[in-house]
């Protein structure tokens, strides 16, 4: 499984009244991956409901072409899932509020299942260089089972006691930039992918847009969903640019090291990794028609 295949990933909540319909009956068509969550979008009440309804939904799962996640509350939540006699047919984890302090007992839990894995940073390590390094370390021991690696946007504004506009990319705050920057940088450059942050703002179809191809240009992808709105809007994004399709497969064709490629120069090693994924995008989302952005 590639990372790529996530589409944008819708968050619905665990007691949502149509969540059966969504995961098993195809309800949205062009929706690649969700997550049914337990933590964030569920209210405390409606817990134990939500738990005696997950079996029979994860018994009647049949649409493969979805790939499904739970996020559990903690360790303990996921212990109580594992049990669950159909958890087999579910994709994977979201392991929410990923930290040094659960992170080796959430992957012990999981070490003996074929479940994917992404775990979310979401506390104080966000802001530390050397507790994220720690952090990634552990992550690498279990790379061969973690698609990627997501991190709490709204955690991090809440810990910075800030907000957003609806007219504002993330990247256009300074210190919220700063600490994605430094994410990014210790996770992509070992070889793990980052998911885009949430966009609250789910009416605003001009800025989700926007937020979403800022994230690619971030090297961010699978962006957190929150309205089914969002699923055809963000497929459209992820689908490549010709022009940039065909330098693509110019750059992983040719034998020369350096060459000029549309009045650049391209280094051909340099670029060959990056060309790979562009090319693995356009086989799941294709090429994208301009006039529709």
């Amino acid at each position: 499984m590639n990372y790529m295949q996530l589409g944008g990933t819708l968050f619905i909540p665990a007691s949502h009244k149509r969540l059966q319909e969504i995961v098993c009956e195809n309800r949205y068509p062009g929706l690649k991956s969700l997550v049914i969550d337990f933590e964030d979008g569920l209210e405390y009440s409606d817990f134990d409901f939500a738990m005696k309804n997950i079996n029979n939904i994860l018994e009647n799962i049949t649409n493969k072409s979805i790939l499904v996640f739970i996020r559990a509350k903690n360790t303990q939540h996921l212990s109580e899932l594992l049990r669950l006699s159909h958890i087999h047919n579910l994709t994977g984890f979201v392991l929410a509020k990923f930290s040094l302090q659960n992170a080796e007992i959430y992957l012990k839990l999981l070490s003996a299942t074929n479940h994917i894995i992404m775990p979310s940073i979401e506390g104080k390590e966000l802001f530390n260089h050397q507790k994220l390094n720690v952090l990634k370390e552990i992550i690498l021991t279990n790379k061969d089972k973690v698609l990627l690696v997501r991190f709490g946007l709204e955690d991090m504004l809440r810990q910075l006691r800030m907000r957003r506009t609806c007219d504002e990319s993330i990247f256009d705050l300074s210190a919220p930039s700063s600490v994605l920057g430094n994410f990014i940088a210790i996770f992509k450059s070992a070889g793990l992918a980052v998911s885009g942050g949430v966009y609250p703002c789910y009416r605003d179809k001009k800025g989700f847009i926007k937020d979403v191809q800022r994230d690619l240009r971030e090297g961010l992808f699978s962006k957190t969903i929150i309205h089914p709105s969002q699923i055809v809007d963000t497929n459209e994004v992820y689908k490549v640019n010709k022009k940039e399709y065909e330098e693509a497969l110019e750059i992983l064709k040719t034998n020369k090291k350096i060459f000029a490629l549309n009045k650049k120069m391209v280094e051909s090693l340099t670029m060959s990794s990056y060309s790979h994924l562009l090319i693995m995008r356009e086989k799941i989302y294709g090429i994208r028609d301009e006039q529709n952005i």
